[in-house]
């Protein structure tokens, strides 16, 4: 089963004037992670989609929806997938992917049969899903977490100490425009990303878990001297625009995925904004 919503884009002087819910409704992907269903939201940021699929008793399908206006999902698309749950599988047109916990695919443009399976039913594997239009076919390609180029960024004195794992990323795997990675918080770290950044040419998504029952992220938005913020749970998305900034900060340590598409490949390409220019 398969649902999506659409989100039109939002302009920098349109979010000055929105509540809480405003931004919430505009930026927050809240519930990505259903039990047998596969779930999307398809964004006018870069035409970037953020999904979920959760696999129980049988495989779910990755199925074109109708904003796609395509035969197959990946007719004009190219898939990331990152398993945050059990052991699972992937197939795509016959070939067979097995996913542990943290580890990633990538699936090029052109497979038309594409299928999410759970290797136990008791522990189903929850795969986080982005897409983005693609204009050549490159191949699948497996990353597990040896396979990641590592960065150790921050320290435990300014409270953002951080392993970020550039899972699909270029000099990785060959993509046409999406970028994937997992970035994981040392014990007593809590912000994410210090100091904030936004790049104006790609947008970006920041999806949070590994976040206990009660506890949660603060994630800041917006441009650097209007910013704002939106509370995330577990298992929450927020997509950002490429005119905002985004950076985070949690009630306790977390990991998040990070997703972006745009004009680049170059991860560096990004202006960053201190704190003590913040307002």
């Amino acid at each position: 089963m398969t649902e999506y919503e659409v989100r039109y884009a939002v302009g920098k002087n349109e979010v000055k004037a929105m509540d809480t819910e405003d931004l919430r409704d505009a930026f927050l992907a809240g519930e990505l992670m259903e039990a047998g269903k596969v779930r999307w939201v398809y964004s006018h940021y870069e035409r970037f989609m953020v999904g979920g699929a959760v696999p129980v008793a049988a495989p779910l399908a990755l199925e074109a929806i109708d904003p796609l206006k395509a035969p197959f999902f990946l007719y004009r698309r190219e898939l990331g997938i990152i398993n945050v749950g059990g052991p699972g599988r992937v197939v795509a047109d016959g070939t067979a992917f097995e996913l542990a916990f943290k580890e990633a695919l990538y699936l090029g443009t052109g497979n038309e049969s594409v299928t999410f399976e759970s290797l136990d039913a008791q522990n189903p594997a929850r795969f986080y899903l982005n897409a983005a239009p693609a204009h050549a076919r490159y191949p699948n390609k497996k990353v597990g977490k040896c396979d990641a180029k590592v960065l150790h960024l921050g320290s435990s004195e300014t409270a953002n100490e951080r392993y970020i794992n550039q899972l699909l990323i270029n000099g990785v795997v060959e993509t046409c425009q999406l970028q994937m990675g997992l970035t994981e918080l040392v014990s007593g770290s809590v912000w994410n990303t210090m100091p904030a950044h936004q790049h104006d040419r790609r947008n970006e998504v920041y999806f949070y878990f590994g976040l206990p029952q009660g506890q949660g992220v603060c994630h800041f938005m917006g441009e650097p001297t209007e910013t704002r913020h939106i509370w995330v749970k577990n298992e929450q998305a927020v997509i950002s625009p490429p005119w905002s900034i985004h950076c985070g900060a949690g009630t306790q340590s977390y990991s998040f995925i990070w997703g972006m598409a745009g004009e680049n490949l170059d991860y560096d390409d990004m202006d960053k904004f201190p704190a003590d220019v913040l307002r």
